[in-house]
């Protein structure tokens, strides 16, 4: 069993690795990794030549660390497995252009909803979020739909399934708002939620209002495209 636990933490330090490296990070020297992880410069050097092997991560001729192609790999496939990604990421684009906000589709996996296509807008002010974001289930519009038609019970859930789509304002986040309804997919199952999200001064109740028909209607386009009975 101390082998098989030792292989464990091996695994979460892996995944801690690969988690520091954020948007805008092209590579990250071995301090700066030991550093953002808490471990030693050893333990990250180990850890990262092993990944290195399998096209995890990729050593620069400078000696920094940058994410390797093997990743992309993954993600392609990950996201392959769920949706036609061709004929509905379009679909994303056509709903922020037609809004001027950031559209994505979420799906539900256990207590968290991650980002799997997103469409960003072009104002200079807006909200985004990578693609293969993990974020709390119940924070934010996204996961709040899928709750509900999930069938979770009790407020809010019982209204959001009501009226068929929900709002937040600054409930991850302080400056961000978001406009969320279902997707479905074969035989009317629930596929996920495609969401609108942007600025606070962008989604009162006016724009609300505005927003919701295109954010239906991209979201039927949607569903069909997943094989929902449309009616």
């Amino acid at each position: 069993m101390p082998g098989n636990a030792t292989a464990v933490i091996a695994v979460e330090r892996a995944i801690a690795l690969l988690d520091v490296f954020q948007e805008g990070d092209t590579t990250l020297s071995l301090a700066e990794l030991a550093r953002r992880t808490g471990l030693d410069k050893s333990t990250v050097l180990r850890i990262s030549r092993t990944m290195a092997t399998g096209g995890l991560m990729v050593q620069g001729s400078d000696s920094t660390w940058r994410l390797g192609p093997k990743l992309a790999h993954y993600g392609a496939r990950y996201t392959a497995s769920f949706i036609p990604e061709k004929h509905i990421a379009p679909e994303l684009a056509i709903l922020s252009a037609a809004t001027g906000e950031s559209a994505a589709i979420y799906i539900r996996e256990g207590d968290k909803r991650v980002c799997l296509l997103r469409h960003d807008s072009t104002q200079a002010i807006r909200h985004s979020a990578r693609i293969g974001d993990a974020m709390p289930i119940n924070k934010g519009a996204a996961g709040w739909v899928m709750m509900a038609f999930d069938g979770e019970a009790g407020e809010p859930c019982a209204t959001i399934r009501a009226r068929g789509y929900h709002v937040t304002r600054g409930e991850r986040d302080p400056e961000v708002a978001s406009l969320a309804v279902p997707v479905w997919t074969i035989g009317g199952k629930l596929f996920g939620s495609v969401v609108l999200t942007g600025p606070l001064s962008r989604f009162d109740d006016e724009k609300i209002n505005e927003f919701l028909p295109h954010l239906l209607e991209g979201a039927r386009r949607i569903s069909a495209i997943l094989g929902a009975p449309i009616g």
